[in-house]
């Protein structure tokens, strides 16, 4: 609250109530797709990793990765299909999908990702769960601040990676498609008696 005093209005009383857009970086539209149903969570999470309350983050985005798994999976099998992935890779992203628990659900993709959601070389679900296996009770809040800010950021690049993976994926059928639409038609082999 501050309070104002110029000549026009010798005594006036400003008090700011909330900020639009929220402070910190901004949100890409392709996360608040993957979280969806747990929108409201994620800017909880935001908004507590912003004021440093490590705790609050920690929890709010931990909800958000167990909440949307499903989705998660979902979409890491939509990158694995379009690329061609194993049938054991697929079946395995289909069923880890339907796992309860986040953990059980990482363990149970054996054959791993397609390359180009790795991050730095990592798995990205090894990641999450590295994260979300540590517990709130053990470490203080600044720790906690510190793996929520990891979360966030494995998960933005994560959505980030998908985008791009499907995306380069559609761009790269498209120029195939056209480079085989102007190739001229493959002429036979020489005849006899005619000059190679």
């Amino acid at each position: 609250m501050h309070v104002l005093a110029t000549a026009a209005t010798p005594d006036a009383l400003v008090m700011k109530f909330g900020e639009r857009p929220q402070f910190g970086p901004p949100t890409p539209a392709r996360v608040t797709t993957l979280v969806g149903s747990a929108r409201d969570y994620y800017f909880k999470g935001t908004r507590s990793e912003n004021q440093g309350l490590g705790i609050a983050a920690f929890a709010y985005y931990r909800r958000v990765v167990e909440d949307r798994k499903a989705e998660i999976f979902a979409e890491i099998r939509r990158v694995a299909s379009k690329l061609g992935g194993s049938t054991e890779l697929l079946a395995e992203l289909d069923a880890a999908a339907k796992e309860q628990q986040f953990s059980a659900a990482v363990a149970m993709v054996k054959h791993g990702i397609p390359a180009s959601l790795m991050i730095n070389g990592h798995n990205p679900l090894t990641l999450l769960h590295a994260a979300l296996s540590e517990g709130l009770h053990a470490q203080t809040d600044a720790e906690c601040l510190e793996l929520a800010t990891s979360i966030r950021v494995v998960l933005t690049d994560f959505v980030e990676r998908v985008g791009n993976a499907l995306r380069d994926e559609a761009a790269l059928t498209a120029a195939v498609s056209r480079l085989m639409s102007k190739r001229p038609a493959p002429s036979g082999p020489p005849q006899s008696g005619q000059n190679a």
